[in-house]
């Protein structure tokens, strides 16, 4: 499992992997920060971004808030990276 840090910035225009800013995975998407909507679509771009199942990808701490740890079943580090299109860690 690995765990990256991100940060959802929830009713963009469009959904989006924004890239890195600050040591975190900015994540942009349609979705309203109601009920759950905003993670659940964040999980979900992730996992498509990864080519994996969305069930593999889930918010492990900060539900409520706009900064997140999110984990990720089934992938390696450096393939996490690399499907999100990052660069290698500093």
């Amino acid at each position: 499992m690995c765990r990256i840090v991100a940060r959802v910035q929830p009713r963009a225009r469009q959904d989006e992997v924004a890239g890195e800013r600050n040591g975190a995975l900015v994540v942009r998407v349609t979705a309203p920060p109601v009920e759950g909507k905003a993670n659940d679509a964040a999980c979900k771009l992730v996992a498509k971004r990864l080519g994996v199942a969305h069930s593999r990808v889930w918010v492990v701490r900060g539900a409520a808030s706009r900064n997140k740890l999110i984990g990720v079943d089934g992938v390696d580090p450096e393939a996490l990276r690399r499907g999100l299109g990052l660069g290698p860690p500093d």
